[in-house]
């Protein structure tokens, strides 16, 4: 590190669990965040400024008006442009030292393996399950951890899913493809804040995977009810008939 990125990450280099080795961790690091959404532009966000050297970011979609309300990293005046370019935009704003690199089309097949392989840690920010499942089984072909967040209404839940660990139970196992009930932000509403608190709580996973400290929700599913401001956990287990691990 140079001195300049001494001072700018000082507050978390004094930090005893993170020092300088976490820091050059995480200057070394190259994370995929898959859609520029609600949840991951607050994650992408807090990886830029918490000094992530490479960051790739996945999306094929365009600014709307309506995503204003909570995809924090777009602005008015981006409105009808690409969500990874509006968001790369930002991230410069906020960290130029970092890199961005922007995906601007849905991740599917090889491209998506490929995506995935290339990166220490997956971000799933995504609004779909066929997505979700289709990231699952990248992260378990190439072995990268796969952070998982998801909102809806005033509910969300967040995970991590180590495939380096063959004891740990991936997306699959805790969720089957029947289960796919269509829910959208469009249809059902959202809490701006809570996407927010999911994505931020991603991206403190992540880190954590990348400068080895603290203990992931690996085998562990947060649940956040922003009603009631209550936390709940559930303890996941692999699941032996999984058709995925």
């Amino acid at each position: 590190m140079n001195d300049e990125e001494l001072l700018r990450y000082s507050r978390q280099i004094m930090l005893p669990q993170m020092d300088v080795a976490g820091q050059e961790a995480l200057l070394n690091a190259r994370v995929l965040v898959i859609g520029m959404g609600g949840l991951g532009c607050p994650a992408a966000m807090y990886l830029a400024s918490s000094g992530v050297g490479q960051l790739v970011i996945a999306d094929d979609d365009e600014v709307d008006l309506t995503n204003l309300q909570r995809q924090i990293a777009h602005s008015t005046a981006s409105v009808g442009a690409a969500k990874v370019e509006s968001a790369k935009e930002t991230l410069g704003k906020l960290n130029p030292g970092v890199k961005v690199e922007c995906l601007n089309a849905r991740l599917e097949g090889d491209a998506l393996e490929d995506a995935v392989g290339h990166a220490d840690v997956v971000l799933d920010c995504t609004d779909n399950f066929s997505t979700r499942f289709a990231i699952n089984a990248a992260c378990l072909t190439t072995r990268i951890p796969l952070v998982s967040g998801a909102a809806i209404r005033m509910e969300g839940q967040v995970s991590v899913f180590d495939s380096r660990d063959e004891n740990a139970p991936c997306y699959q196992c805790l969720y089957a493809e029947g289960d796919d009930t269509n829910l959208s932000c469009s249809e059902s509403g959202v809490m701006a804040p809570l996407v927010g608190i999911i994505g931020t709580i991603q991206a403190m996973e992540c880190i954590k995977i990348i400068a080895g400290i603290g203990k992931p929700l690996t085998g562990r599913l947060l649940f956040i009810d922003a009603q009631t401001m209550q936390i709940r956990e559930m303890v996941l287990k692999k699941n032996p008939d999984c058709p995925c691990c």
